[in-house]
């Protein structure tokens, strides 16, 4: 499975069949860890054979069972915090993805283990990805259309369709997909308007896009 596969096949999966990750998944996780930690500066960690997090009552009323694993996505506070932590964090899904692993992205539904992982002072724990090997593969969820997150002068060419259609499978926090794809030239302007998790979200779908528009063919606005 190549990476625009995975973005098709990825679907958030809260039920997992509770058997730990392997060495080689673990290992392979790790390195795209460090990768991305290198380029962020954040302080991204993956927890192995934890249970506790998504053993209470949180993880219960998020209709969570059998993760034993998971990502912890951990950077300096600032207002770039949440958007780094979505683009990071969604290339770790979809490497997951390749792999054969199922993941979900957790805002509030679980408990923090703070013996689990290191929080450097100041650092914040923002989100935490649940990684391993759902009961199911999940399911598509209804999206908007390109009309309703795009704006572009003119006929849009067929880079920034692609890219368009990849964001709208990135996963967003209540399915909001509030965010904004607006070219002219070859310039892209990401923005959201307000809600809940909104830059992750933007994050997220900034990554689709280059994936699916392909880097060489555009550069993001300031």
């Amino acid at each position: 499975m190549d990476i625009l596969e995975a973005i098709d096949a990825r679907h958030s999966v809260r039920r997992y069949d509770g058997i730990p990750i392997s060495d080689a998944d673990a290992e392979a996780l790790l390195c795209e860890i460090a990768e991305c930690n290198r380029e962020s500066g954040l302080n991204i960690q993956l927890v192995r054979g934890e249970e506790k997090a998504f053993g209470g009552r949180m993880a219960h009323y998020g209709e969570f069972s059998g993760v034993r694993d998971y990502i912890v996505l951990i950077g300096r506070r600032g207002a770039d915090l949440g958007e780094k932590c979505g683009y990071y964090g969604e290339r770790l899904v979809l490497l997951a993805q390749t792999l054969g692993l199922n993941t979900c992205w957790v805002g509030l539904t679980y408990s923090k283990v703070r013996s689990s992982y290191t929080v450097r002072k100041g650092e914040k724990l923002l989100l935490v990805i649940a990684v391993g090997h759902g009961e199911t593969e999940g399911r598509a969820r209804k999206s908007k259309t390109r009309e309703q997150v795009s704006r572009a002068e003119g006929a849009p060419p067929d880079w920034f369709t692609r890219g368009v259609d990849a964001a709208l499978k990135a996963p967003t926090a209540l399915n909001q997909q509030k965010f904004m794809f607006t070219l002219r030239g070859n310039m892209v302007t990401a923005t959201t308007s307000p809600g809940f998790f909104v830059k992750t979200d933007l994050g997220i779908a900034k990554l689709h896009f280059e994936l699916g528009a392909g880097k060489e063919n555009f550069t993001w606005a300031k």
